[in-house]
């Protein structure tokens, strides 16, 4: 049975925006999460939690900041970039990337076959990055209703992951798309000029992008 999401400004600010507990990662499901901003994420010991957090992470595409060590890697990377061709070996890739400071993953199996589920829809979808024939870094996120969100990344050599999301940006921005979702910000993406922003202002940034109807994909 297809779950029914409260609204978003109904995520409990003291549980890190916690909406609802329960059901399955179906494509059904996920679909109407992403389209009101809300994701799952996999807490040891309770049901599937959705959240909606109260503070958002960002990147606007038009803030994107390029750091001369970047763009040098950029210009001379020998690596090949792709999108949509290896979605489920990028996404246990980042399953298996260690995190600092985590002792498992919050990619569980039910969500490695959930997105797998959801790329097959064509909704989610993944950039690889190669050498020669051997995966070094990438991403995954979800495109609903015009609006991106990031949802993991990885990177064997230096570079290879940050290159993958400057490749994202350059395939939205093409688009005509104004920001990614990156859900929570990290140093490693704050590095490439991403911000954080209210619950409030990331649904109204989500409308008025979803308003568009936007094809990023």
């Amino acid at each position: 049975m297809p779950l029914t999401f409260p609204t978003p400004s109904a995520a409990r600010d003291d549980l890190d925006g916690l909406l609802l507990l329960g059901g399955q990662p179906t494509v059904e499901n996920l679909v109407a999460a992403y389209s009101q901003g809300i994701f799952p994420w996999p807490v040891d010991g309770w049901p599937l939690a959705w959240f909606c957090p109260p503070r958002r992470g960002i990147l606007r595409l038009a803030r994107l900041h390029v750091g001369r060590s970047l763009a040098r890697a950029q210009r001379q990377s020998p690596w090949r970039i792709s999108f949509d061709t290896a979605f489920g070996q990028v996404m246990r890739a980042c399953q298996a990337q260690p995190r600092p400071g985590q002792a498992g993953t919050w990619i569980t199996p039910q969500l490695v076959r959930g997105y797998e589920a959801l790329h097959a829809a064509g909704y989610a979808h993944s950039v690889e990055v190669w050498e020669d024939n051997t995966l070094v870094g990438g991403l995954y996120g979800v495109a609903v209703r015009g609006v991106f969100a990031g949802e993991s990344m990885f990177h064997c050599q230096p570079n290879a992951s940050k290159l993958a999301v400057l490749a994202l940006a350059e395939h939205l921005r093409a688009r005509g798309a104004s920001f990614f979702d990156i859900q929570q910000l990290t140093p490693h993406m704050a590095v490439l000029g991403s911000e954080e922003v209210s619950r409030d202002e990331f649904l109204a940034l989500l409308a008025a992008e979803q308003g568009v109807g936007r094809q990023l994909f």
